[in-house]
């Protein structure tokens, strides 16, 4: 009996068995300790990439077109300067910050970059595994766009055509172009990138805004042809990544994450602040911070409406004397800044709510001063993490203090995660309220019982959904197709993110295995939506979510506030 033929693979299948592949082969090339670009390791890479067509990556398959829109996005997030490097390391916290070198860091991730000479670049890595495969995925992308560059200069006899030449000299020349040149030369470089004059210019003017952290347009694309035209012709010098033996021991061992939850464990014992109830904060700071004392601080400096108005004000780039008064302010009344110094760039104020002057607080945070007064909360509002982070920094801050042979745990009254993630199901600006967290390419789900809903935030003008989201193992790592398949299946996510399964697995560990915490603990999560993948130019390489986020940011913020000051 003739068996029937396999049905071929989804689209969705495909991607997702790509993800599985790329996943497990910059771990095996992790744990080799290099590989080349160029190579077989590096091309299974690439292979994987094309299958998956990620859609932050626009046109990568595409043979000719250089994809801009992704190539901004990528060199928001790595070092001035990397496109004209041949040898870049990775390595962990080994002393650079002590060296000669100038720390680079690019204008969309906290990480330390150093220039080491003309040929090599190094980025320290204390963030874990989703760092490094954030690197490798924005590295393999720029060289593949590289590549393409390379293709573009040459004519069918080999030689390299006028408009190389014509790049070559204006970056030979300083870079930079007058006003009366700059149109020319975008032209020449148009058809270098097999772009439009108009795509071009348009990449150009997104580069420019980031101008202290990038080379500029011109100068990384050529860059980055030139390193691949002289692989092809030296192959002996060829592109490498390696990463040092001090960060292949160190990654996954929580060094980081220790230091910098001990560093906080101490001030809180050392000020004697042990007995309040604490409520951790994972948020940018900001945003809890102006809600507490902008108010208070420019009461009479300068004219708002509304606690959205003020927030809308101190986004502005140009107030930053505003800001610095709100700083001022806080730093009197209760909040003490604990810069990081034990390498996770993560930033913790610590809020003293026994010095928080109640009858200045916006009259949009609804309180109870009584509350405020005899229970004296102590709020720990932590940096957002990034990816595994997230599960190492929480496990860390959640175990108890010790102090010799005495252990003390921590009075956890409220763990509140309020973050931005992709939205599935609506618009940029939006608000996800998620019922369980589904840890993507593995079996791990985390249903929580979330002290947020749907309703504590209707009726202010935004699209709120609630629903299961999917913790991602990269933004970098995914497509159409499988987001689809989690939105439209019985899955029925609302949304993607990279945090939140690494958070409630360290929630529920010392809740409900360790026993560090109560398992009574409140748990609340929120994210407002600053991109939505399924729709084309709405992803995060369309650009910045400018203003449109200071009003779902501030309503989490306010809203997680009423529950802790009740």
């Amino acid at each position: 009996m003739n068996s029937l033929p396999s049905p071929p693979l989804t689209r969705a299948q495909e991607s997702r068995v790509a993800i599985e592949r790329l996943y497990i082969t910059m771990r095996h090339l992790f744990n080799r300790g290099f590989y080349k670009p160029s190579g077989v390791s590096g091309e299974e890479i690439r292979r994987a990439l094309l299958t998956l067509q990620p859609e932050i990556y626009g046109l990568v398959g595409d043979p000719q077109r250089v994809e801009l829109d992704g190539l901004v996005y990528v060199m928001d997030r790595l070092p001035k300067g990397i496109e004209s490097c041949r040898i870049i390391s990775l390595a962990s916290r080994e002393g650079f910050e002590h060296s000669h070198f100038p720390v680079l860091v690019p204008a969309k991730r906290r990480r330390n970059c150093y220039r080491i000479d003309s040929e090599q670049m190094v980025i320290e890595v204390t963030n874990g595994r989703s760092e490094i495969y954030d690197i490798l995925t924005h590295l393999t992308f720029m060289f593949m766009e590289a590549d393409k560059i390379r293709r573009n200069t040459f004519q069918d006899r080999g030689n390299r055509t006028r408009e190389w030449e014509k790049l070559e000299a204006i970056v030979q020349s300083g870079g930079t172009v007058s006003d009366d040149e700059r149109e020319l030369a975008l032209m020449y470089l148009s058809s270098i990138l097999g772009r439009t004059f108009e795509e071009t210019q348009r990449a150009y003017e997104r580069f420019a805004e980031n101008a202290g952290t990038n080379s500029g347009l011109f100068q990384i694309v050529h860059g980055l042809g030139s390193v691949s035209i002289r692989e092809i012709r030296e192959p002996s010098i060829a592109r490498e990544i390696n990463f040092t033996p001090m960060l292949r021991e160190r990654i996954g061992q929580h060094l980081y994450g220790e230091r910098w939850a001990t560093r906080i464990k101490q001030y809180i014992w050392e000020n004697n602040l042990q007995e309040r109830p604490i409520h951790i904060i994972s948020a940018n700071p900001h945003s809890v911070m102006n809600c507490l004392y902008g108010p208070a601080a420019l009461a009479d400096s300068t004219s708002w409406e509304n606690l959205y108005d003020l927030a809308l004000k101190l986004s502005q780039p140009s107030q930053r004397e505003l800001r610095k008064q709100v700083i001022g302010y806080a730093t009197q009344h209760g909040m003490h800044i604990l810069e990081d110094i034990a390498g996770t760039s993560l930033l913790v104020q610590l809020i003293d709510t026994a010095h928080l002057d109640t009858a200045q607080l916006a009259q949009e945070i609804v309180h109870d001063p009584d509350h405020i007064r005899t229970a004296k909360p102590l709020l720990l509002i932590m940096d957002y993490a990034f990816g595994e982070q997230a599960f190492e920094t929480m496990d860390e801050l959640l175990k108890p203090y010790e102090r010799g042979t005495e252990s003390f745990p921590l009075n956890v009254a409220s763990i509140s995660i309020i973050g931005k993630a992709g939205i599935l199901t609506g618009e940029k600006g939006d608000l996800m309220i998620p019922t369980s967290h589904i840890f993507e390419g593995t079996a791990d789900n985390y249903p929580l019982d979330n002290d947020f809903c749907k309703e504590d935030f209707e009726g202010h003008g935004l699209g709120v959904y609630e629903g299961a989201m999917i913790t991602v193992l990269g933004t970098s790592l995914q497509n159409k197709d499988v987001l689809s398949y989690f939105c439209h299946s019985s899955w029925k996510a609302i949304g993607l993110e990279m945090e939140g399964a690494h958070y409630q697995k360290a929630i529920q560990a010392q809740a409900r295995i360790r026993g560090s915490i109560s398992p009574d603990v409140k748990v609340r999560y929120a994210y407002y939506a600053s991109d939505n993948p399924l729709i084309t130019g709405a992803t995060l390489a369309s650009g910045s979510l400018g203003t449109l986020g200071v009003k779902p940011t501030y309503l989490i913020t306010v809203k997680c506030l009423e529950k802790v000051l009740q």
